[in-house]
């Protein structure tokens, strides 16, 4: 039988593989602004589960947008990238507090949590475009890339956290 958390996992991992794929891989503002909204399984993975389990989930999401986008495993390599550093983010942004087990998301400051997801979005970004573009040649146009991009998701991010994370009382 399934728990409750493994069901939340498993339907935020399906919603957001399909908005990634069916929504945001279509739109592209100004020609070339993609928004990789799926980084968000990432922020709403609960801390304290399996290590192991979560890299090879961020490796299936990755490589799920891979097939669905023709990308060649450039997602997954930039996913489990983040998911490999996400503790590391954590205990950068959130300090001691992130080492204690009552330690929520949603107890966090809003600067902590938005800082947390930019992170996120930046690191993930930079290894996505300097494995795309794959020429330090070209740096400027990573960097170019990196930001326009994660700006965007970042909004968007903060929107879906913004509408679908549970309410502080």
């Amino acid at each position: 039988m399934i728990n409750s958390t493994s069901f939340l996992i498993l339907l935020r991992f399906i919603l957001l593989v399909l908005l990634q794929v069916l929504v945001f891989n279509k739109l592209n503002f100004f020609g070339y602004i993609n928004p990789l909204i799926y980084i968000l399984f990432l922020y709403w993975y609960p801390i304290k589960q399996n290590r192991t389990s979560f890299l090879l989930l961020c490796f299936f999401l990755g490589l799920c947008v891979d097939i669905f986008s023709d990308t060649l495993a450039i997602n997954a390599a930039a996913t489990v990238t983040i998911a490999y550093l996400r503790p590391t983010i954590m205990r950068f942004v959130f300090g001691v507090n992130y080492e204690f087990q009552s330690f929520k998301l949603n107890n966090s400051t809003k600067a902590q949590q938005f800082t947390f997801l930019a992170l996120l979005i930046i690191i993930h970004h930079l290894v996505y475009f300097t494995l795309e573009i794959f020429s330090f040649s070209n740096s400027l146009l990573i960097l170019q890339k990196t930001v326009i991009v994660s700006i965007s998701t970042l909004i968007l991010g903060m929107l879906f956290i913004t509408l679908f994370s549970s309410k502080k009382e």
